[in-house]
């Protein structure tokens, strides 16, 4: 169930980028800061589904892979989120500063 919530909040986030979705991190032609859906809540919602998508299948795992593959994509992910913001905060400036001070980096209310 974990792993379909993160699933569904991954799907939503990627309707909302529509063309703008990309693996990479990188600002297209006619690229616009999106505001709604998911984002509208917390920034990064695609890594954030994708953290919670692979949380959830290591609790049903349960060996010892998991903890270690979370720690790894932890890492990772910490390190891609540091570069969007930069990126983002060069493409929308004060915009960007607006929408990261009314936007959680994790989880709405907590971080």
């Amino acid at each position: 169930m974990l792993v379909a919530a993160f699933f569904l909040l991954a799907v939503w986030a990627w309707r909302r980028l529509g063309r703008h979705s990309s693996g990479a991190v990188s600002i297209t032609a006619g690229h616009e800061l999106v505001r709604s859906g998911p984002y509208r809540l917390i920034r990064h919602p695609i890594c954030r589904a994708t953290f919670g998508m692979f949380i959830g299948t290591g609790m049903v795992d349960g060996g010892l892979r998991s903890p270690i593959a979370v720690v790894m994509l932890a890492l990772a992910d910490c390190r891609k989120n540091r570069l969007e913001e930069q990126v983002l905060g060069q493409a929308f400036g004060t915009a960007y500063d607006s929408y990261r001070g009314e936007t959680w980096v994790l989880i709405p209310g907590i971080f």
